[in-house]
């Protein structure tokens, strides 16, 4: 789609001079240049920014308010344990996180204490700013309890995959140079695995049920719970001097060409995403949020919980996916918000009926991976009257939301004020996704319907448009290109592969790098070759995914 530029300006403009020197009056000026524009294909302009008029003015108002206080908050130098302390002052017996599990409610002012709890048990640990402790539990409250306690002093958290071992899991620990870890008691033997290959200089402290003393006590590891009762729950000292753009903790990619990469997440990038999630689909304080998506990804951790500590809401964890007790729980839980992945709504419409289906209260549903054969089934199956389908990485700068439940989009980009948000499609090399460059050696956009990769201008600046990358350096080099839309430029090159249509709104379509979906996580082919051939006397082995069909959408097991 050609928005206004090329020869329709100027030629616009020149019949308008033109017309005022042969004598014409105003009114037939005018006239003269509309006919010029349209008949140069002004039309399509005018017919589009008719039909995107709406969408665009409130993804511009989501994005201008989000970008004003973001600013504010740059300039007051707040931290998420900032921004959560406001919550708490405002409404400290509120529910704010509920444990499916247990029962278990923790109010705002409990959640407070407990974190306090925890920063004060990092000081006696002697941990300071800057140093790095591993999380590795199953989703529940403790969890985020930890990482907020651990941010009050200034620690950062490496959220784990809980479904790693061995190998990997000793990758993820190591490249983030940990102090210490807290494991749950239910991964007690993923941890006894890899106890012996992991830094010397490590502490381990376990929390959860009562039962695995005797293995636990065989590598030293400490019972948490026991050392936070003894602990005050007071405010701890502020002995940092960390701001919005500081490091908060870190989330570990899928790791498209290799090992998991830890991408740094910084307190303005936290806020950024639950604040774009909860105005882009127009939340209310009194929502309640289901979340049963794992807490070591930012769509759980901050897109769900984001919304409990930044605005107010009450969220319930469920640890693992359930397809038999998903709607159960949330007509247990009142919940009005669930958040998905494209393969928890698949596996929910292969469930027999029943009645919760339909009693829920649920208005919206968010998420990403949502395929336009499944996304109206699932709405009209379930009653759900908004689909929330949103894209972005947890270190990307080119986020995008579907505001107006276009069925299939990920989300838009304004035809009328494509500058406004600077993402593009840019065209590549179908075979080797190499990026097409034109004469004056600039990217080359594409046009309506043409597959391209997703980049996003970078501007270290500006608190939306910059890209904090990972850990390594050079991981993070490798995510930014230069050149793109003018000399001397860069952008963070996404990977996916995307197309858009005329009217904006973009679709996903594929993945450039080697990854496949199992279980709902992106799995690198590269990783999977290298345990295959450790396995196989280092023998060579090529791993690529393959499409699954419909019929065995059950083998995940999730009942």
């Amino acid at each position: 789609m050609e928005t206004i530029g090329g020869l329709r300006a100027p030629l616009t403009v020149a019949s308008l001079g033109l017309a005022q020197l042969l004598g014409a009056s105003w009114p037939w000026s005018l006239a003269a240049g509309l006919g010029v524009y349209l008949g140069a294909g002004g039309w399509r302009f005018l017919r589009v920014a008719a039909q995107t008029i709406s969408r665009d003015l409130s993804g511009l108002y989501v994005l201008v308010r989000v970008k004003f206080i973001v600013r504010r908050y740059l300039r007051t130098r707040s931290t998420v344990p900032s921004i959560f302390a406001q919550r708490v002052a405002l409404h400290p017996d509120k529910p704010a996180l509920v444990e499916e599990a247990t029962g278990e409610v923790w109010s705002f002012s409990e959640l407070d204490r407990r974190s306090n709890a925890i920063a004060h048990w990092a000081l006696t640990e002697g941990w300071c700013s800057g140093d790095v402790v591993a999380i590795f539990m199953e989703s529940r409250p403790i969890m985020v309890a930890l990482w907020l306690g651990l941010a009050k002093v200034g620690v950062e958290a490496a959220l784990i995959n809980f479904n790693l071992r061995r190998d990997s899991l000793i990758h993820c620990i190591e490249v983030s140079q940990a102090h210490g870890m807290v494991f749950g008691v239910e991964l007690v033997d993923a941890v006894a695995e890899v106890r012996g290959s992991l830094f010397s200089r490590m502490t381990f402290f376990w929390t959860g049920d009562l039962g695995a003393e005797q293995c636990l006590a065989s590598f030293s590891a400490q019972q948490l719970d026991i050392l936070l009762n003894s602990l005050p729950q007071t405010p701890p000292p502020v002995i940092h001097n960390k701001g919005f753009d500081d490091r908060l903790f870190y989330i570990y990619t899928s790791g498209t060409t290799g090992l998991p990469k830890p991408a740094i997440v910084v307190h303005s990038r936290f806020y950024r995403i639950a604040a774009f999630g909860y105005y882009s689909y127009r939340l209310h304080s009194d929502d309640i949020i289901y979340t049963c998506l794992p807490l070591y990804h930012s769509a759980g951790n901050i897109m769900g919980v984001g919304q409990c500590l930044i605005h107010g809401l009450t969220v319930v964890i469920r640890r693992k996916f359930s397809a038999s007790r998903f709607w159960d729980d949330c007509v247990r839980y009142k919940c009005t918000v669930a958040q998905y992945i494209g393969e928890i709504c698949r596996y929910l419409l292969s469930q027999p009926v029943r009645p919760s289906e339909l009693s829920h209260q649920v208005r919206i549903a968010i998420g990403n991976g949502l395929r336009p054969d499944v996304w109206e089934a699932f709405a009209n199956r379930f009653n759900i009257k908004h689909i929330g389908e949103f894209y972005g990485a947890t270190e990307c700068n080119c986020s995008i939301a579907n505001l107006d439940g276009k069925v299939g989009a990920c989300g838009f980009n304004s035809v009328i004020l494509p500058n406004v948000y600077p993402i593009r499609l840019l065209k590549v090399k179908e075979e080797s996704m190499e990026l097409i460059r034109d004469s004056r050696g600039l990217c080359v956009p594409c046009g309506p319907g043409e597959p391209g990769i997703l980049v996003g201008r970078i501007n270290q600046k500006d608190p939306l448009r910059r890209f904090d990358g990972y850990v390594n350096q050079e991981a993070t080099n490798k995510k930014i290109i230069h050149n793109v839309f003018t000399k001397g430029d860069s952008a963070y090159l996404s990977g996916d592969v995307m197309v858009m249509d005329e009217l904006g709104y973009i679709y996903f379509r594929d993945r450039s790098g080697d990854t496949y979906r199992w279980r709902g996580e992106n799995v690198s082919t590269t990783e999977v070759e290298g345990i295959l051939s450790s396995l196989l006397n280092q023998r060579d082995v090529a791993v690529y995914g393959v499409s699954v069909p419909v019929a065995t959408w059950w083998c995940w097991g999730l009942n």
